[in-house]
């Protein structure tokens, strides 16, 4: 049975193979093949269901079911067998279809004649394109020679659907990709830019996905393995003299590339009528859809690794390079499925935006974007597969919407929304040296957050009056092994020489939660955002610590220094780190270097918990630093990088805002200087609250600071304040209702 299968399915498959390369059209291709489908094996049905849209599967093809269903039968995701198919993505192999759990019938197909029922998903890289349905009038159970023959077939298919060999018009890739599509993710950093795709890793493109000489391609794949083996070994051979952890890391990426099973799988799958590149991306979509359902955290994250691998290996048989020789076209809009602060910064400020399928919105790539002030899409689903090089593309960061190979409506709709904005950023710039003084005469100031040396010269023209968050990490998270003290201490040194005398207060290493260093050894943690990060990581790691504090205190050459320290819980936190600032201070002083002539220390109060630290607290730290990212996320216990969750709290929630007022009530009565830094800093009306509740330092993007100071200048802060209180007695949950209209009875 098992030879008959193997021989059959390479049959099967060279038949497909002659479909699609006649030049028929599309639906034509889709009945061909149910119906060498069917006839290969010997069943009375055949059916090719595939998306219309995100939730809506369509019979397309039939071969046994009435032809009238065609085009005509449709259902949900999750909706009877081949519902239950696609969406969870696992094979249904019933010999009683109706007795099945979620089985509905369908009286327009006629399916009720027949018994059994064998459902495979049609997928590509773990996204479910379809489902290939094969069905008899027999009540049996499909054997798992022919399960695993419908699953050949089935990759083949989805290959087919990607490439759109179904839309049939001779020109089949080509055609797929001229449509206009809008794909809707969510706000990674505002902003609205028209541009041209450049993909950061373009995808592979397997053409030939079925070969008649299975000796010739498992002969190619061994010879391209052999070379994949060959460059991880020299990968780890060079770690090694490096790094230590990041060499463990590597070794559980050799033993994907050594292993047996693996290669097995895929010579499997060439003794069935694959090619050698077909059977690798029918591994590879396996693994994937097996990985993202798994409940192992180790696992799924392991799911890169064999990504990594299977493109590796695709390119060295194939030939396609990371690098295919496609010129970076004017206005770049860089797309990727993810992408590092290294990868990014290498790309410099030529890039005009940026659209991610995953990231988040703590991601380096979002830090990267704000710093640079250009639009950032994230959970763009889809993109990858739909764009290609040089395709036009609209980012509107304020929607999290992307419009790619947009029509001239949309196209003009878009160019006008960009006129504004031009407009708004002209009318910024005539009050760029003028001070954020309200109408009441209330002075706000106006400071910006930076991590790049690129950053800096964006002080003088954003108008801003310091750095008011400079992040460290970055500088460690760009790198594949730990900087140097001299190379960290020549870049604060420029930093503060571009600061040209204001004020640069350098938050000490914030890593840990999704800020992880390559070459420290992985934590894994049920949840990182309250685990072992920031000061938590300084001080169980002195050293690294005491480090960045020598490299500060001598960039500083006698110079104002002004540090804080990230993530402090409790006072006593607060006391062993200043405590690592005056061990710092002391060496130098005996090693005979010049001391900061003023040094401030401060603390980042981020946890709710610090906002109720005891009153010597708040008379012995410096200044504070509220960080209302995590601050927000702790009060509300939405975790920021939960889509679910995090969009539903407002930061004008008076909850949020009363607490806010007895942080701003204690620094007042301890004469602590305090500031809020953050998005929301950035964001002009929730700006204006802050104002109103007494916060006379605010620390956001440069491109922020003109927006917010515009509105700070054109209202009274005293009349915003009764605007909160009349709100809280009301019982509102939040303010923005009544600062909205407020605003507009303002402006009318």
């Amino acid at each position: 049975m098992p030879q008959r299968i193997e021989s059959e399915s390479r049959k099967l498959l060279g038949r497909l193979r002659d479909a699609m390369a006649k030049d028929s059209a599309g639906q034509a291709r889709l009945d061909e093949i149910v119906h060498l489908i069917a006839k290969s094996m010997l069943t009375e049905v055949c059916s090719i269901y595939l998306f219309r849209d995100t939730e809506t599967l369509e019979l397309c093809a039939t071969e046994g079911l009435e032809a009238d269903a065609v085009h005509q039968t449709r259902m949900r995701l999750g909706e009877g067998l081949v519902g239950r198919v696609a969406r969870t993505k696992r094979i249904v192999n019933t010999a009683d279809a109706p007795s099945a759990k979620g089985f509905r019938y369908m009286p327009e197909t006629g399916e009720e004649r027949f018994s059994s029922f064998c459902g495979v998903p049609v997928q590509r890289l773990g996204e479910v394109l379809g489902v290939l349905v094969v069905q008899s009038r027999d009540a049996r159970e499909f054997s798992a020679d022919e399960v695993y023959a419908l699953e050949v077939v089935a990759m083949v298919i989805a290959e087919m659907t990607e490439l759109g060999i179904f839309l049939g018009d001779g020109a089949a890739l080509s055609a797929r990709h001229q449509q206009p599509v809008m794909i809707q993710g969510t706000v990674g950093q505002e902003g609205a830019v028209q541009g041209n795709v450049y993909l950061h890793e373009p995808r592979v493109v397997v053409t030939n996905l079925i070969s008649d000489d299975p000796d010739g391609e498992t002969a190619r794949l061994r010879e391209a393995v052999d070379t994949l083996r060959i460059s991880v070994d020299q990968m780890l051979d060079q770690t090694k003299k490096l790094d230590t952890d990041q060499a463990e890391v590597l070794q559980a990426y050799r033993m994907f590339a050594n292993s047996r099973g693996w290669m097995r799988r895929m010579e499997a799958d060439i003794d069935s009528g694959l090619s050698a590149e077909a059977a690798v991306e029918k591994e590879q979509s396996l693994a994937r859809s097996r990985m993202n359902q798994s409940g192992d955290a180790y696992l799924r994250d392991r799911l890169h690794d064999l990504d990594d691998l299977s493109n590796r290996l695709l390119r060295i048989l194939t030939g396609q390079g990371k690098d295919t020789g496609a010129e970076m076209p004017d206005n770049p809009i860089l797309v990727a499925r993810n992408i590092g602060p290294g990868e990014l910064l290498g790309y410099g400020k030529s890039i005009r935006g940026i659209i991610l399928e995953e990231g988040s919105v703590g991601s380096h790539a979002a830090i990267v974007a704000r710093a640079w002030a250009i639009p950032l899409v994230i959970y763009a689903k889809g993109i990858l597969t739909e764009a290609l090089n040089g395709d036009a593309v609209l980012v509107d960061g304020e929607q999290g919407i992307v419009h790619l190979r947009p029509d001239d409506a949309v196209q003009a709709a878009f160019r006008d929304k960009i006129a504004m904005q031009t407009r708004a950023q002209e009318r910024y710039a005539s009050i760029r040296d003028l001070p954020a003084q309200s109408k009441c005469g209330t002075t706000i100031g106006l400071h910006m957050n930076a991590g790049l040396m690129a950053d800096l010269p964006s002080l003088a023209g954003s108008g801003a009056e310091g750095v008011g968050l400079f992040r460290t990490e970055l500088q460690f998270l760009i790198r594949n092994q730990m900087p140097k003290r001299g190379e960290l201490s020549a870049l604060y040194a420029r930093v503060m020489d571009a600061a040209d005398g204001r004020r640069v207060a350098f938050r000490t290493l914030d890593i840990g939660s999704d800020k992880v260093l390559t070459y420290m050894k992985p934590n894994d943690e049920p949840n990182p955002a309250m685990g072992w990060r920031a000061i938590r990581v300084g001080l169980d790691k002195p050293g690294v610590l005491r480090m960045q504090l020598q490299a500060l205190i001598r960039a500083a050459n006698g110079r104002p220094l002004t540090v804080m320290f990230p993530f402090i819980a409790q006072m006593e936190e607060f006391r062993d780190a200043r405590a690592e600032m005056d061990k710092a201070m002391e060496r130098e002083r005996i090693l005979g270097h010049p001391l900061p002539e003023k040094i401030e220390v401060g603390a980042m109060l981020e946890t709710p918990s610090l906002a109720f630290a005891p009153e010597t607290f708040f008379q012995e730290v410096d200044f504070l630093s509220i960080g209302g990212n995590d601050l927000k996320q702790f009060f509300f216990a939405a975790d920021r990088e939960n889509e679910r969750v995090r969009r539903r709290y407002d930061t004008l929630n008076v909850s949020f805002l009363s607490f806010l007022e007895q942080i701003i009530a204690r620094c007042d009565a301890s004469n602590t200087p305090l500031s809020f830094c953050g998005e929301d800093a950035g964001r002009p009306i929730e700006a204006l609250c802050f104002a109103a509740l007494g916060l006379r330092t605010l620390s956001m993007r440069p491109a922020s600071i003109g927006p917010v100071k515009s509105l700070l200048r054109r209202c009274d802060i005293t009349a915003v304040k009764a605007v909160i209180d009349e709100a809280r007695e009301r019982g509102d949950q939040s303010v923005r209702g009544a600062m909205s209209d407020w605003l507009r009875e303002q402006n009318s």
